[in-house]
């Protein structure tokens, strides 16, 4: 079966008083799999995250960005993911080789390997001084209710969150994907309990995105006349780069650095979000230390 690539459409429904985001995130969830070894639960977890994390980048402008932590007192300990308004996200979590039995709806226990207790925190810079801080209590810790909740507490916004991730038998990613619907200002009763009747009726996240649906298809399931406004291509990138390690080891100051050059002969770092490790021999260290003492 032909791969189909991770996208996100932006959209409108009820003469734009509700806006909508629908996305599939399988190849970025898989991405990450590959790259933490991650099994099934923290997939799972750790791609509900990032599909929000998608979601909520695609919310943004310019080069904006934004970080979601969650912070559960699960096995997982926490999960990070980062993404901005070019569709660009990446993440990770604590403790990648989590895998709990199945809950009792027989599906993936994400509020057990995340915690019901703990916070959720989101950090967005839109470059100003200081980035705006959200937090919310986790109430559940299966994340599409948690972000529900986050969105009517600190953006003021009644939302729809869904959020989904399908793990095969050999543990790679079959589909990974997610919607948020938010309620603006302006809809009738009538029309918040035809949205809610809606989503009681609606197939999960991943049997619709399993069937073979498109993003826009999913929208419509919840909202016959949901207009497309445009639509962006989700990409797993990293921030990282040699040269920022290279900061990274000036910060640790001469004596760490002197004491690496003299005990290891070498450092490697490996950065949290992508897994690529970065070694440096004695002579570049060397370098270091003297960019450090200038």
């Amino acid at each position: 079966m032909e791969k189909k690539k991770d996208r996100l459409i932006r959209g409108t429904a009820m003469n734009g008083k509700v806006r909508a985001f629908a996305v599939r995130t399988t190849e970025l969830v898989e991405e990450l799999r590959r790259r933490h070894d991650t099994y099934p639960t923290a997939t799972a977890a750790l791609g509900r995250t990032v599909t929000a994390a998608a979601m909520m980048g695609a919310m943004l402008k310019g080069r904006e960005k934004l970080c979601i932590m969650v912070k559960g007192d699960g096995p997982i300990g926490q999960i990070v993911a980062e993404s901005n308004a070019l569709g660009e996200v990446c993440g990770y979590v604590h403790h990648p080789h989590i895998h709990l039995p199945s809950n009792s709806m027989g599906k993936l226990d994400v509020a057990g390997a995340v915690g019901t207790e703990g916070f959720i925190d989101i950090i967005k810079d839109l470059g100003l001084k200081e980035p705006y801080r959200g937090s919310i209590p986790i109430i559940s810790g299966e994340l599409a209710e948690d972000f529900t909740y986050y969105f009517a507490v600190s953006e003021q916004t009644p939302a729809a969150v869904g959020l989904g991730v399908l793990v095969d038998t050999d543990e790679s990613v079959i589909v990974a994907g997610g919607f948020i619907v938010q309620l603006l200002p302006g809809l009738t009763d009538a029309e918040i309990t035809e949205i809610e009747k809606a989503l009681g009726a609606m197939p999960s996240v991943t049997t619709l995105l399993d069937q073979g649906l498109e993003p826009e298809e999913m929208l419509r399931f919840l909202l016959p006349d949901a207009v497309v406004m445009d639509e962006l291509d989700i990409n797993f990138a990293c921030q990282c780069s040699r040269e920022r390690v290279e900061q990274t080891l000036v910060s640790l100051g001469q004596d760490e650095l002197e004491r690496l050059i003299e005990e290891d002969e070498q450092a490697e770092v490996v950065c949290h979000f992508c897994n690529e490790a970065y070694v440096f021999n004695k002579d570049e260290l060397q370098v270091i230390l003297e960019q450090a003492k200038s």
